[in-house]
């Protein structure tokens, strides 16, 4: 299993940035607006093919007719909202996971616009675009990885899953290739430890 990204939600985009630079040590670099969607982002290389996207409203775009992906809309504060999983093969893996008996969801084309004004494109399944523990597949076939361009100086040290009964969320992970540890937990959360400029920091 490759974590391609961790999803941390925020209510506001610039906020978000700083408290992540303060906490982190590393400045994230503005990502570009996910038209249509109501969102745009920032980024931070964790790794030569992992990073951390910074999501928010965007407040230069219309409301969109459906909820924000990641569900930024209405939040007091950040955190991880979302997990993705690198592949190869989009479809592939989503017969892989059906035969298995969990649907990630169909196979989506995005796109964004990035302030240099490049159209990055890549694939993903939108079983879990409300956010959630379930990771979502993505794949970016010809297009550049985003980590690679990304600030660098952090490192994902280790991730996991938290729920309250860790046995109901193994089918699916399985079914994914999906090898997160799951920990017995009062609620269901993200935890990722990053190391960086500022030491070790926890992201939850």
């Amino acid at each position: 299993m490759l974590i391609d990204h961790l999803i941390y939600k925020a209510p506001d985009l610039a906020d978000a940035v700083a408290e992540v630079e303060e906490r982190l040590g590393v400045r994230a670099q503005a990502g570009g607006q996910h038209t249509g969607l109501g969102t745009h982002n920032a980024l931070l290389a964790l790794g030569p093919q992992t990073y951390l996207e910074i999501l928010a409203p965007d407040p230069r775009q219309p409301q969109p007719p459906a909820p924000r992906p990641f569900g930024p809309d209405g939040v007091s504060r950040s955190g991880l909202a979302g997990w993705a999983i690198a592949c190869h093969d989009i479809d592939t893996a989503v017969a892989r996971a059906r035969s298995r008996g969990y649907d990630p969801g169909e196979v989506a084309s995005m796109q964004r616009t990035t302030p240099t004004g490049a159209v990055l494109r890549w694939r993903l399944t939108l079983g879990a675009v409300t956010g959630g523990l379930a990771p979502f597949l993505i794949s970016w076939g010809d297009t550049d990885h985003p980590a690679r361009s990304a600030p660098r100086g952090l490192i994902l040290q280790s991730f996991h899953l938290e729920h309250p009964d860790p046995a109901s969320l193994a089918p699916l992970l399985t079914a994914l290739d999906a090898d997160a540890q799951i920990r017995p937990a009062a609620a269901p959360a993200l935890i990722a430890h990053l190391s960086g400029p500022n030491g070790s920091t926890v992201l939850h």
